[in-house]
């Protein structure tokens, strides 16, 4: 993907220019479409936009004579040459080869469009760029979330994003911080108090915070043609946890396509649902936002909701529970498990092809060498664990629930103990539920989704493993053993290490918000419930995040943070320079337990 340069001083003067040039741009569009009154003259933003696009038609033209080959520059970027070519037909056609009632209008949108692609096209091969450095990895995701949240806060300050009087930049910094962890807690009602604008913001943070913007940058790279280097490569398979590195580029490849088929499918399915109550009055094109909005939020484990009640009005609706709870469980098993689930899909599907027409060489299955594709183990702990966790919080909400009307409280009961470890969608009002019940969803978004997704929590993997370990150490086992398979130490010492950060978060968090709301009468068991679901990256609430002080929502937005990330990468960002102990001190006993 990169290409080598003559003259490096050079190209780095040309980075310091079209990253100025981007920011100029980006600041274009704020004025023109953040205002209901442009802050400058429409005249001067434009001519300040053609002006960025001969900064950057001239830094491609300096960089192309300044590659050592000019053929791996065009390789490179060779999606330049039709979208400048579409470009300029556009701009001479409009209102001669083909007529428009406003050409100058058309030309400009064209010019605007043009520019966008190119800030977006660089900002993601940025951020892949930095990932591929070899610096710290950690860091440079936890920068990557940092100023997508900053730059989602100043969108959603801007006027024609919100409904209201004003909009705080610490209520503008929560709503975007919770967009982009993927959590759902709310300060301010998303269907009600922000405009169309702020909710495409809110859901366009949504899928880049849940995706992550480094995946955008390399699956932007594949579909425009371009290979993962090496150093790209490694970097992508560190961001996702893969195994084998030459099989990235197929797992990013399949991350885009599954996304969009997942949301897709799932936004045709809900079409239907706003017919009737809270979104009765929606039109057509309402009700497709509506659909679009709340598929991405389920995917993603957003749980953010455009209506007040969230989707308690709709509790009786089969959708919830056909369309939306599937895509929140899809979601939350993560891309590795899924993806793994494909290929042994695909493998049965050939297999029965084979054995029913008798080809004996469909994509090499009558090779001497071939391997089928089979269950892995982390497919294989995530899959149990998940199903458990869904039977088992179903059947202990039920048993200390309140209800008395059997197919309501099954119905609401596997509904919550789908959404506490991930989403953060209720059909039923949490705040009224039981303190036995408000424990057991804490303990569901303490243990969260599955590696590798876009849930929160510890892990479900890593829940089995400390179960095992506990297990291994009472049956007197030297290993501990899944599915018959040992777990390496490291594994278990890491295991052992997210669940004691994650939990010291949610003490400390717990403790800092019953100092900065001690003049309110929140129970002490609703504010431990905000900051699980604020760490687990849930966004369930109890009904006090809205009532919180500025302080306390502060410390939200940092249990968000370090819920989205993870403590383990925080902790493995500030210690990635320590270099390991060539030595081990001499052993003795000690007395535990």
């Amino acid at each position: 993907m990169n290409v080598r340069y003559k003259n490096k001083r050079l190209e780095t003067v040309l980075i310091a220019v079209t990253l100025l040039t981007s920011i100029v741009v980006a600041a274009t569009f704020v004025f023109l479409y953040g205002f209901y009154e442009p802050l400058m003259s429409l005249r001067t933003l434009h001519l300040i936009q053609i002006g960025a696009f001969m900064v950057f038609l001239a830094e491609k033209t300096v960089r192309f004579v300044n590659a050592f080959s000019k053929r791996e520059f065009l390789r490179v970027f060779w999606f330049e040459i039709p979208l400048l070519f579409l470009f300029i037909i556009v701009v001479l056609g409009a209102g001669t080869w083909f007529s428009v009632k406003d050409p100058a209008h058309i030309k400009m949108l064209a010019l605007g469009t043009y520019l966008m692609a190119q800030v977006v096209a660089k900002t993601c091969r940025a951020c892949v760029n930095l990932a591929a450095t070899g610096q710290n990895p950690a860091r440079t995701l936890i920068v990557s979330f940092c100023v997508l949240i900053i730059a989602g806060a100043g969108m959603l300050m801007l006027p024609k994003s919100f409904n209201t009087d004003q909009m705080s930049f610490v209520d503008a910094l929560f709503t975007a911080t919770s967009a982009t962890c993927v959590t759902g807690l709310i300060v301010r009602d998303t269907g009600q108090d922000f405009s169309l604008m702020g909710q495409i913001v809110i859901l366009t943070l949504i899928q880049l915070g849940g995706l992550g913007i480094v995946i955008f940058g390399a699956v932007l790279a594949l579909l425009l043609g371009q290979a993962l280097s090496v150093r790209e490569s490694v970097a992508m398979q560190d961001l996702l946890s893969a195994q084998t590195l030459g099989r990235i580029s197929k797992i990013i490849g399949f991350i885009f396509v599954g996304t969009i088929t997942f949301e897709a499918v799932g936004a045709v399915s809900l079409l239907d649902l706003w017919r009737d109550t809270a979104g009765a009055g929606l039109d057509r094109n309402q009700q497709w936002f509506y659909s679009v909005f709340h598929s991405i939020s389920a995917f993603c484990n957003a749980g953010f909701c455009l209506f007040s009640r969230s989707l308690i009005d709709y509790n009786e609706s089969w959708r919830i529970y056909i369309v939306i709870a599937p895509l929140i469980v899809l979601g939350g098993l993560g891309f590795g498990v899924l993806y793994n689930l494909f290929g042994v899909g695909c493998d049965k599907v050939k297999r029965l092809i084979t054995g029913k027409f008798g080809i004996s060489n469909l994509a090499g299955l009558g090779s001497p060498g071939f391997t089928p594709v089979k269950l892995q183990l982390q497919t294989r702990i995530v899959l149990a664990t998940s199903f458990a966790l869904i039977i088992a919080g179903t059947l202990a909400i039920i048993v200390f629930g309140r209800s008395t009307d059997p197919a309501e409280t099954f119905c609401g009961a596997l509904f919550q103990s789908i959404t506490a470890r991930t989403a953060g969608f209720n059909t039923i009002d949490i705040a009224s539920l039981t303190a036995a019940n408000k424990l057991i969803l804490i303990v569901l978004m303490f243990i969260g989704g599955s590696p590798g997704s876009t849930a929160g929590g510890i892990k479900t993997v890593t829940f089995v493993v400390i179960i095992m370990v506990v297990y291994a150490t009472l049956g007197k086992k030297r290993n501990v053993e899944i599915f018959k398979r040992s777990i390496r130490p490291v594994v278990v010492g890491r295991a052992i290490t997210v669940t004691v950060l994650f939990a010291a978060v949610l003490l400390f968090g717990t403790l800092l918000l019953t100092l900065t709301e001690s003049e309110s009468d929140f129970a002490v068991e609703d504010i431990m419930f905000e900051t699980a679901s604020a760490l687990g990256t849930v966004g369930l609430s109890a009904g006090i995040t809205p009532h919180l002080t500025a302080a306390g929502k502060l410390i939200i937005i940092a249990t968000m943070l370090i819920g989205r990330l993870g403590p383990l990468t925080l902790l493995a960002s500030l210690m990635f320079n320590l270099k390991p102990a060539g030595y081990d001190y001499p052993s003795e006993p000690i007395i535990v337990g």
